[in-house]
């Protein structure tokens, strides 16, 4: 972590969960847009979650968790760094303390999460961590850079296991995957993904 200038983002488990969010997510990342860092704990939160509702894919997820952690090495908020600080933090749902510990140790600058107000900002700003949607999320790390975004959205695209996919059924599937607004920066610039 020392010398690392990059805007660091911790990913809560509900956005690593959606398979459209969270390749966009990793793509992003591992185009070197951001930081992205996430714990173990985390990790088993999005992984339990996918189990319960698929039970046909339990034990099979290591190929994904493993894809992730491939795409950013860089990944892990180790648990004796932010163990500590959980005691010391109060939220609305007392579950989401580690993540917040996780982003303190991590140095992050902001989570990224669907689950806004489990997050209030009087108790994240002190920390200076902003609390942050993941499709206004992506869409600022578009704005950035967006030559950068756009061949990160193109290489994903190409890793589809069904190439015909036009960039419509893509934008579709990050529609459909909670990304509304990445959609439709996808659809504007459909000729170049």
């Amino acid at each position: 972590m020392a010398g690392n200038a990059r805007y660091t983002a911790l990913l809560d488990a509900c956005v690593l969960y959606p398979i459209a969010m969270t390749d966009s997510l990793m793509s992003l990342a591992s185009a070197g847009l951001f930081a992205a860092k996430w714990t173990t704990q985390i990790e088993q939160e999005w992984v339990t979650a996918i189990e319960e509702r698929r039970p046909e894919l339990k034990g099979k997820l290591g190929v994904r968790r493993d894809s992730m952690r491939e795409a950013v090495p860089d990944w892990e908020v180790p648990e004796s760094a932010w163990k500590a600080l959980v005691a010391s933090l109060t939220l609305p749902d007392p579950n989401d303390a580690h993540v917040l510990a996780a982003a303190i140790a991590g140095h992050a600058d902001c989570i990224v999460t669907v689950n806004l107000r489990d997050f209030p900002t009087k108790i994240t700003a002190p920390y200076g961590i902003e609390v942050v949607d993941p499709d206004k999320f992506i869409i600022n790390q578009w704005d950035l850079d967006p030559l950068v975004a756009i061949a990160a959205f193109k290489r994903m695209r190409s890793r589809w296991k069904k190439p015909e996919a036009t960039p419509e059924d893509f934008a579709q599937v990050l529609e459909r995957g909670g990304l509304p607004v990445t959609a439709q920066r996808v659809r504007e610039a459909a000729e170049l993904i």
